[in-house]
């Protein structure tokens, strides 16, 4: 394996690309806010076949939480990330502190619209898709990568930051990849730790009420009629539904005409946990 060089300004993080640009070399980066598994490394090796060298940034972007979310309680494991960096074949960490970010003064972000505005995770988290289209934009420009690579997890956040990227002329490509999961269906996530034992059994209910759902559009059923009961079937396992709906795949505007790509999305809060999930129709 070859050693992935920790930098933890932008000044070092240029020289780097500098070189490798310089060398005739692509870049890929892999936005990240660390506690790293197996999704995030399939976004590194997907990297690696898109470009000539990938790296990674690890950094807990605080204008994308909330005063009452989990900013503070948020995993924080970088030896243990960066180690996982080294195995899956990246070159450079970007590892920058809060004040390498957004040094005394700042004040310039980014006002996001068209899908960011959809009422699904704006509608529970309004502050959220600003903040990181703030820090994304910073990320491109910072890196002058050559592409990027999201998790279609976050589907939302996918088309955000390429909406962002096309809108603010940002030379680089955003590539979604598909979402990784465990054995039984749950999609990978940082914040799945915070499940206990019985609560993550129980998680498994999501990707299986996605699949539900899906296959009764599928069929032609009646969507509402399906959503509704998947709903149902989420409370009564204790989960609290914020929403579980069926969109355009491509705007996420809530007229999914079949003649469309579509795409269903859920979030639901299981104790203090709260999963969001998608698929493609």
């Amino acid at each position: 394996m070859t050693e992935v060089h920790v930098v933890r300004t932008i000044s070092e993080l240029r020289a780097h690309v500098r070189d490798w640009h310089k060398a005739g070399e692509t870049v890929a980066l892999v936005p990240t806010m660390g506690a790293l598994h197996r999704g995030h490394l399939a976004l590194v090796e997907e990297g690696l076949r898109q470009a000539d060298r990938v790296m990674a940034s690890i950094f807990v972007n605080p204008k994308q939480f909330a005063a009452n979310e989990d900013f503070g309680a948020y995993p924080r494991q970088e030896a243990d990330d960066i180690e996982k960096l080294r195995q899956a074949g990246a070159d450079l960490a970007f590892v920058p502190g809060p004040q390498e970010m957004y040094r005394p003064g700042f004040a310039t972000g980014v006002t996001v619209a068209g899908p960011a505005v959809q009422g699904l995770e704006d509608r529970f988290r309004p502050h959220f898709f600003g903040g990181v289209a703030t820090v994304v934009a910073k990320l491109l420009i910072q890196s002058q990568c050559d592409v990027a690579l999201f998790g279609e997890k976050d589907y939302q956040q996918l088309l955000v930051v390429k909406q962002m990227a096309r809108d603010l002329d940002i030379p680089c490509r955003i590539i979604g990849c598909e979402t990784v999961r465990e054995a039984d269906g749950l999609a990978m996530s940082s914040r799945n730790a915070y499940l206990s034992a019985e609560e993550r059994r129980t998680a498994s209910l999501i990707p299986a009420q996605l699949r539900f759902v899906a296959d009764a559009v599928r069929a032609g059923e009646d969507v509402a009629q399906a959503i509704a009961k998947a709903s149902a079937m989420l409370g009564e396992a204790g989960f609290v539904v914020d929403y579980f709906e069926l969109r355009n795949g491509k705007t996420l505007a809530p007229n999914a005409d079949p003649a469309n790509p579509r795409r269903l999305l859920v979030a639901a809060r299981l104790g203090r946990t709260r999963l969001i999930d998608n698929i493609a129709i």
